[in-house]
Order: structure tokens, then C-alpha cells, then sequence
């Protein structure tokens, strides 16, 4: 502005000189000395006027140039503001952060999506590049730096990298940066404008995408895609299988894309279950199944399979995706055990038929025995080599028909799967018990604490309950030691929807070390007593365990013995 007033004033002094000097000149020749005054003053008048008017052109040619700069300027701000608008809206359509770095000076400004992206206030941002390397993440710092700096060397013009940078909350999200580079008229870098884009969601889909993909190519698991509709009446098309899927059939993928599961039919898949895999896909379906198939050598294998309908954003079927495995070794051994069962189920029959005919047949000849040995009784025999010979066998005959008469007790409590319960009182069954036991209780003198009052009622069956309770007080009486008195603690808690009956006493014990795995075996004795079987706690365990209950041991030589049984109590 200042050289334009300088140019206009130089142009009117010439102007007004150049008009002085062609007035003077005119008024020496044609005017006289008298005359001069007058026509001096109206030379002047003259020339105030030309030069007015040559400085009004001047003044009015510059006011044009000056309105015409002045809407050039105008335009050119409009143009500047639409663009600082569009700027704006495309910044927010595309969720990207604006940056303009003047490498030079090392000056960065940051546009407004910095924190609607990372959450950055105004004042948090920094002026400086060192801010912005300073929230890369650590592992991708060096690495982005490096090849930052190498394409600002190479002077190229396009830039991109990937990365983690860090939100005003400390964490992290992943940006695709990509710059600009300005130069100078020499080609040196001068400044250069990039955007942040937030790619964090890709970037999770891309690794979710790549974690299932290295899962379907690595797992055992045949994995088959196909394709939502029949192929000319066939089974869909095949559009992908992983390497599983070849391991098992012997099938390349190139040989079963674009074909159907058909190729894995032979002589002897079942017809029911092709079947049943088109009405599946015609009812769109999930569907698990078993068939007989065939691989590409022509031996026969069991395949399983589930078939999932895959649909797409519309809720149309687009695929349908088949997980299979081989278990051909699974159903052999699901056929050698159901085999097994069947065996083990007859042998079962038969031992069982066994054990009625012995025990029936045995029976009666024992019945026979004993009558006669009843009648040898009253007969007196004077050859005391018979009268010892007929004791001997008296004696045998008797344990003998005990021992039947045991196998008896256990084939029924076996055999009898489903037991009558009810509601019966603690109190009264312990008092049946001491009242069968009076005898021995008398000879043996115990010290008995009995601690019952916590439970008035236990669903059971009131026959095995009261042949346990009795097995085991007989027991406590018979195994005592005799240089203590025996003392006997009976007690029952009720714990959540259990009761527990527990029978302690201070006995000889038994050596668990030795018996533990035999202890409560079937003719398993642990003391040289006349009168001890060994069925005793055979047939507590099994009347426990037939009512749905768990029976337990604790016992030290010369200490005593603690046994706790276990009842659901509904």
C-alpha cells in the first residue's frame, strides 16, 4: 500500500510540472506583461484543474485495481473458509486426526479430531514432533521413526505406516498414518500433512480372522464350507476344506472344491441318513450325524459331522459349514464294549441262576443231613471213635448250612436293586437292638453313650438299618480289649441333606496297613476268634451301599475303631 501512494504522488508532481512549464511557455507568447497577473491566476486555476483531473484518473484507475485485488482477496478467503469447512466435515465423516508438521521449524498443529478420536483436550496436545513419537507405543516406536525419517530422506511423496498410539486414557489404539510431502523450488523437505486413522476395529477383526484361521488350518477337526443350495440336485458345492479335511479322506482340496460330499458315498453309507442330511439342509437346520464313508483309497471309516447354517446380514442362508471327525475307532470300541456288557450281563444271569439252583439244591440235602444228625442225638453211641467221627461231622454240616444260609442274605440284598423305605425313629431301632443284644451287653458291661437327639427321623429300610446297627454293636462287644473297660459312643448328625451315623469304641482294632484294601471283603478275617465269619462287615457295606449310602473305616491296633455311615435323607 505504501509503494502504491508513493507511485501516485510521484505521477501527479510530474503531471503538475509538466502542465506548469506548457502554461508558462504559452502565456510568454501570447500574453503581455499587464495581462500576466490575471492570466496567471487563471494559468494556475487551469492547471489545479488538469492535474486534479489527471490525479482523480490516477486515483480512480488505482481504486479499480484495488477493488479488483480487494474481491480477488475476498475470493480467495471464501475459498479459503469453504475449504477449512470441508476440511472440517470430511475430518469428522472420516474419523480422522489432521496433522501439519513444518520439519523445519519442528512446529506440528493438530485438527480438532484428536480427541474426539484419542480424547486429548486442547491443552494436552503438544506443539512439537517429540509429542508425537513420544505416545507411540514402545514395540512400534524405533520401527516407525525409522522409516519415517527414511522417506523424508528419500524425498518421496507418499507415506503410510501402521501403529499404537496412545489415548488420553493410556490406552492404545492402532492408526494408519499416511503424509504428504512439501518441497521447496531446491527439492528440500519443508513440511509435510498427514491424517490418523483409528483402524482399531479392523485391526481386532484382522487378528479374531487370523486366530480362526490358524485354529481351522491346525486343528484335527475336518472343517468344510459349502456353498447354501443344491448342485443340480446333489449335496451343495464344496468351496473349502482345511488340511484336516485331506488327512482324513485322502481328498485334495483342489479335487473337492467346486465338487460335493457325495464323493465320500460308497457300497454300504446308509441311505436313512443321506436322507436325513437333505431334509436337514431343505429345513435349514444344525444337524449331528453319524454315516459309513469311503476315503479316496476306498476304505470304509465312521464320520461324524455337524451341519451349522450360516447366515448373512439379511438373515439369507449363504453357507452351510460341516465340522467332521473320524471316529471309526470310537464305534469298534463302542461295539467291542456293548459286546463286552452283553457278555458280562449273561454271565451275570448265569451266575445268578447258579447261585438259586446251588442254594436250592443245597437246601434240601442240608435239611436231610441235619434231621439225621437230630436223630443220631437220641441214639447213644459207646464207640467213642464213631461217637468223634459223628461230632466232626455234626459240626460240619452246621457251618456248612451257616454258610448257605450267609450266600443266602448277600444273593438277596444283591439282587434286591429297588428297597422299600419310610420314616422310622432312631430311638426305637437302637432300643430293638439293645433289647436282641441284652445278653452280651450284660456279660461285656460297657460304658454306651448314645447321642441321637439331633435326628428324630431317617428315611430308610427298617430291616437293613436295624441288621447294620446290630453287625456292628455285636462287633464293638465282641472285639474289646480286656484290660479296659469298652466304651462305646454312638452318634447321628444331620449335615446339609445327609445324616451321619457314626459307631466309635476303644476295642483291639484292626491294622488298616495290612487290610485296608480287604476290610470289608467277603469272608475276610483280621482276629483269631472261634465265632468270627467275616461276613459281618461285608454285609453292612453291602445293606449301606443298597440303600444309596457310603460307609467309611478308621482304626488303630490296641486304640479302637471309628466306622461312619452316610444316608441321604430325603
Amino acid at each position: 500500500m505504501k509503494n502504491k501512494t508513493t507511485q501516485t504522488t510521484t505521477i501527479y508532481i510530474i503531471i503538475a510540472s509538466i502542465s506548469a512549464v506548457f502554461l508558462y511557455k504559452i502565456t510568454s507568447l501570447y500574453f503581455k506583461q499587464e495581462d500576466y497577473l490575471i492570466f496567471n491566476l487563471f494559468k494556475d486555476f487551469i492547471l489545479i484543474l488538469l492535474t486534479g483531473f489527471a490525479f482523480r484518473y490516477v486515483l480512480s484507475k488505482n481504486e479499480r485495481r484495488n477493488k479488483t485485488i480487494f474481491e480477488r482477496l475476498e475470493n480467495t478467503n471464501n475459498e479459503i473458509k469453504e475449504s477449512n469447512q470441508k476440511y472440517d466435515i470430511v475430518s469428522k465423516a472420516t474419523s480422522d486426526t489432521i496433522w501439519d508438521w513444518k520439519i523445519q521449524e519442528d512446529k506440528m498443529i493438530w485438527s480438532k479430531g484428536i480427541k474426539a478420536v484419542f480424547g486429548y483436550e486442547e491443552d494436552q496436545v503438544g506443539d512439537s514432533s517429540s509429542w508425537w513419537f513420544g505416545n507411540i507405543h514402545p514395540e512400534d516406536s524405533i520401527k516407525m521413526s525409522i522409516k519415517l525419517y527414511s522417506f523424508i530422506e528419500q524425498k518421496t511423496e507418499k507415506w503410510q505406516d501402521e501403529y499404537r498410539f496412545k489415548c488420553a486414557d493410556d490406552t492404545y489404539k492402532y492408526v494408519l498414518d499416511r503424509g504428504f510431502l512439501l518441497k521447496d523450488e531446491n527439492g528440500k523437505a519443508i513440511r509435510m500433512i498427514g491424517a490418523l486413522q483409528d483402524i482399531t476395529k479392523q485391526k481386532e477383526e484382522e487378528l479374531r480372522l487370523k486366530l480362526l484361521e490358524t485354529v481351522i488350518l491346525q486343528t484335527r477337526e475336518s472343517i468344510v464350507i459349502t456353498e447354501a443350495n443344491f448342485n443340480k440336485n446333489l449335496l451343495p458345492k464344496v468351496i473349502y476344506v482345511n488340511p484336516a479335511f485331506t488327512q482324513m479322506t485322502g481328498y485334495k482340496s483342489e479335487e473337492i472344491i467346486n465338487n460335493s460330499l457325495s464323493i465320500l458315498r460308497g457300497p454300504n453309507t446308509d441311505i436313512n441318513v443321506l436322507k436325513r442330511i437333505l431334509e436337514t439342509i431343505k429345513n435349514k437346520e444344525e444337524g449331528l450325524l453319524e454315516i459309513k464313508s469311503y476315503r479316496k483309497d476306498k476304505t470304509e471309516f465312521w464320520l461324524r459331522f455337524t451341519m451349522i447354517p450360516i447366515y448373512n446380514a439379511e438373515q439369507e442362508l449363504s453357507h452351510w459349514v460341516s465340522i467332521q471327525r473320524d471316529v471309526t475307532e470310537e464305534k469298534n470300541q463302542e461295539k467291542e464294549k456293548e459286546q463286552l456288557i452283553k457278555e458280562l450281563t449273561q454271565n451275570n444271569k448265569d451266575l445268578k441262576q447258579f447261585s438259586y439252583i446251588t442254594s436250592h439244591n443245597l437246601r434240601a440235602p442240608m435239611s436231610n443231613l441235619t434231621g439225621l444228625l437230630n436223630l443220631i442225638e437220641d441214639i447213644e453211641i459207646e464207640d467213642s471213635e464213631l461217637k468223634e467221627i459223628i461230632d466232626g461231622f455234626n459240626k460240619s454240616t452246621h457251618l456248612l448250612n451257616e454258610t448257605i444260609e450267609d450266600l443266602t442274605k448277600v444273593m438277596i440284598i444283591k439282587d434286591n436293586i429297588a428297597i422299600e423305605t419310610e420314616n422310622i425313629s432312631l430311638k426305637d431301632i437302637f432300643e430293638n437292638v439293645f433289647n436282641q443284644l441284652t445278653t452280651q451287653i450284660e456279660l461285656s458291661k460297657p460304658i454306651l453313650k448314645l447321642d441321637i437327639e439331633h435326628v428324630n427321623l431317617l428315611n430308610t429300610n427298617k430291616a437293613y438299618l436295624e441288621s447294620i446297627l446290630l453287625n456292628l454293636l455285636t462287633n464293638s462287644l465282641k472285639y474289646r480289649a480286656n484290660n479296659r473297660v469298652l466304651r462305646i459312643t454312638i452318634a447321628a448328625h444331620q449335615v446339609d441333606d445327609t445324616i451321619q451315623l457314626s459307631f466309635k469304641d476303644n476295642g483291639i482294632g484292626i491294622d488298616l496297613d495290612k487290610n485296608k484294601d480287604k476290610i470289608f471283603g467277603l469272608y475276610q478275617r483280621f482276629h483269631d476268634y472261634p465265632d468270627s465269619k467275616g461276613l459281618g462287615l461285608y454285609l453292612v457295606k453291602s445293606q449301606v451301599e443298597a440303600m444309596k449310602g457310603t460307609i467309611s473305616i478308621e482304626s488303630q491296633v490296641n486304640k479302637g475303631t471309628t466306622i461312619t455311615i452316610t444316608f441321604k435323607n430325603k
